[in-house]
């Protein structure tokens, strides 16, 4: 008899319970149980996004649909965040792993769990998941990390191919929020302003410690589980989407643990399954509870039969259709998938006819990337827009139109000789399906810091004029390619505003003799039966989206409408953030300028507590200037200023 999804019970929420470390910091813990009259199993997320305010619809929707199926669920407040005592100091601390590892056995030990615990959560969730799990605590039988990555140097939001990123400043304006926020009275108890004002003092310059680590040290490597994956021994199931840049630790984990795994990569952005945009969603309380059930409670779901991948196959960019994208699921046995590499060599103008000794010149005064401005895109206007303003000035390579359907899966590699007129260069590579009206549509893009090309631990500088043999890997993806497109291959020296531009101009001269791309070519085949329900027609955000301003005179722009809510506790939380302004004249580097801003404000009766935060990040030849405020008021009533101004040195950068 085939498993059924089990009928819904009654379940109990409970606000707020206390789990005392062992340096007598109290962590805050919402909790969902099912009122079951037995013992069942319990999943833990942790987060420091709040939640009793700020992420307090996620919780209270997978608390409720998981206990409805008899697996309790408990949502954490990292310390120093929300209603957490002690202090939030940085990204992935070994301190908070410790507090994971503590609230699992507690959990355990809860009269009302049958011992057996899971971890699931995004992004910063999903991180903490890897990472706790790699501690091995007993109690840990299974973990879902979602939307995260094994690698934080290559494969976080602060750098991308060796280079700065944009979206690492963004992200400093929001952690910096985050660190300074308030603890909630109505939780927290007599005290909460002094600690308030603890968490504003001790709120570290974070931009200036993320860029003053400009290459792949020991600071990036604690949390980088990729690094030592044998140390997960609880079975694990990885999840991502397409419109989501973490996927590339899939593969990699899928191949390197040693435990029982799935995988399963869906359309959407940075976010849960269900709700997703783009869609189609998926019902993923089905699987869940199927994978919870199986690990923690010892029931035959058949969960673990059949693929261990799943992943959509898209027909379309997430530009092209924002709500749902067609295409089809599709399913491999294992990874690597059963591709066959096809190479293209490139000529003048052309990929895949035939090689040419002929040799190209790449300037980097031209400004390409406005079409491609967000690393991590959270709403369609940020998703990679039609690419032909930028191919008008790349170096692009097409080929002849398809005769036949293409479909990719897995990493294009771009494989070229190179030479550079500047010590430091950076090489970027975008892969566009032109469709029959010429429009250009992003399939994946790669970037690399040219003095990183052998090692992202001790970049190298480039000996001008000297030959160098490049391998540039683009990232992990699929798409189905219809007859009538065809491929188009653009290089740039840079994309800008993605990632911070080299010190000076440059000029790199490839020779294509040695060059040609490399594609993942999956048949086009017929695959089983998807087992997970299919969510169509996704809402978009209530918040609503950013007006984004770009012209070609390097001048971009991002603001994002005010959001407001009230909470069913009386809380109103009032956010303006993730605003960006950034110029640029490529014909002199030294003039680019980014500046982030991002306010928050909670507040319910007497309780009225705002934080604002702003970074801008300028450069000359030899150093970065950082300058990043912090100011809290209480009311109309300013409580704290800080502004701090870093010189950094540029590390190849």
């Amino acid at each position: 008899m085939s498993w059924q999804m089990p009928a819904p019970v009654s379940v109990r929420e409970i606000e707020n319970q206390w789990i005392f470390m062992p340096d007598g910091v109290r962590l805050a813990v919402s909790l969902w149980l099912p009122e079951t009259g037995a013992q069942v199993p319990v999943v833990l997320e942790a987060i420091p996004y709040r939640k009793r305010d700020s992420t307090r619809a996620y919780g209270r929707f997978w608390g409720r649909k998981l206990a409805e199926r008899g697996v309790a669920y408990a949502r954490l407040d990292a310390r120093g965040s929300g209603d957490s005592g002690g202090l939030l100091l940085d990204e992935y601390l070994p301190q908070e792993q410790a507090d994971c590892a503590g609230a699992i056995a507690w959990l355990a030990a809860q009269p009302w769990c049958n011992g057996n615990v899971g971890m699931r959560g995004v992004s910063w969730g999903g991180f903490i998941t890897l990472q706790s799990a790699a501690l091995a605590p007993p109690a840990l039988k299974a973990i879902m990390p979602m939307c995260a990555s094994d690698r934080r140097f290559t494969d976080d939001a602060h750098y991308i191919g060796g280079a700065f990123a944009l979206t690492g400043l963004k992200w400093a304006t929001s952690m910096k929020s985050v660190m300074a926020g308030p603890p909630d009275p109505a939780i927290f108890g007599d005290g909460w302003e002094a600690e308030w004002m603890k968490r504003l003092e001790a709120a570290p310059p974070i931009a200036a410690r993320w860029l003053s680590h400009q290459r792949n040290d020991a600071y990036w490597q604690q949390g980088s589980v990729g690094l030592h994956p044998e140390r997960i021994t609880c079975p694990a199931y990885l999840v991502g989407g397409w419109a989501d840049p973490y996927n590339d630790s899939i593969p990699r984990l899928l191949t390197a643990l040693q435990v029982p795994t799935k995988a399963l990569i869906g359309p959407w952005q940075h976010g849960y399954p269900q709700p997703a945009t783009p869609g189609p969603g998926l019902g993923w309380i089905v699987e869940e509870t199927r994978w919870w059930r199986h690990w923690l409670a010892g029931e035959a779901t058949g969960v673990m039969e059949g693929p261990r991948f799943w992943a959509y196959m898209p027909e379309a960019s997430p530009a092209q259709s924002p709500t749902n994208i067609p295409g089809r699921w599709i399913a491999e046995p294992a990874w690597p998938p059963a591709t066959t590499p096809l190479t293209l060599p490139l000529s003048p103008g052309h990929l895949g006819e035939m090689a040419s000794d002929a040799v190209l010149e790449l300037r980097s005064d031209a400004l390409v990337g406005l079409q491609t401005p967000e690393w991590c895109p959270f709403a369609p206007p940020q998703f990679p827009q039609e690419q032909s303003p930028d191919d008008a000035g790349s170096l692009t390579f097409d080929t002849e139109p398809l005769a036949e359907p293409l479909e990719l899966l897995g990493h294009p590699a771009l494989h070229v000789r190179l030479s550079a007129a500047a010590p430091v260069a950076k090489l970027a590579a975008r892969l566009t399906e032109v469709t029959p009206d010429g429009r250009s549509w992003l399939v994946s893009y790669g970037v690399l810091n040219l003095t990183h090309r052998t090692s992202h631990e001790t970049p190298e500088p480039l000996t001008p004029g000297s030959a160098y043999d490049i391998e540039l890997p683009l990232y992990l993806t699929a798409r189905h390619l219809a007859p009538g497109s065809h491929l188009r291959l653009a290089l740039s020296e840079s994309l800008w505003p993605l990632m911070w531009p080299s010190p000076e101009p440059v000029t790199l001269q490839l020779d294509l003799s040695a060059a040609s791309l490399s594609l993942p070519v999956r048949a086009v085949t017929a695959d089983p039966p998807f087992p997970i329900p299919i969510l169509e027609a996704q809402l978009a955000s209530a918040r609503g989206d950013p007006e984004i301003t770009r012209n070609a005179h390097g001048a971009f722009r991002e603001v994002w409408p005010p959001g407001s809510g009230t909470l069913d506790t009386g809380t109103t939380v009032e956010r303006s953030g993730g605003n960006v302004e950034a110029t640029f004249d490529p014909a002199n580097p030294t003039s680019c300028r980014w500046r982030a801003w991002q306010s928050v404000r909670y507040r319910r009766d007497d309780w009225d507590c705002t934080i604002d935060v702003e970074v801008e990040l300028t450069v000359g030849q030899t150093h970065f200037q950082l300058r990043e405020c912090l100011r809290a008021k209480r009311g109309e009533l300013a409580v704290f200023v800080r502004e701090d101004a870093t010189p950094i040195p540029r590390n190849f950068m």
